[in-house]
């Protein structure tokens, strides 16, 4: 049907529905505990996600700073 069509995923779609679901059945647990597997955040995290909101937050004064100067600047 497609000339790049990959060769190997045509056998999947031979394969008996039995088979399937359970292939799906077994794999999906395991792609669900992934997350889990995910490491606690560490003192380096924590601290750029600390400069992160902190220049966030200073570039949100910069832009209400500039927004009073131009208002002061149209009367």
């Amino acid at each position: 049907m497609f000339p790049l069509f990959n060769p190997p995923f045509t056998e999947v779609l031979k394969m008996k529905p039995g088979k399937i679901l359970a292939t799906v059945l077994t794999v999906m647990p395991l792609l669900l505990c992934l997350p889990a597997c995910q490491k606690a955040e560490g003192p380096a995290e924590r601290s750029g996600k600390a400069v992160d909101n902190a220049l966030d937050k200073a570039g949100q004064q910069v832009e209400k700073a500039g927004d009073t100067i131009k208002d002061a600047a149209k009367r």
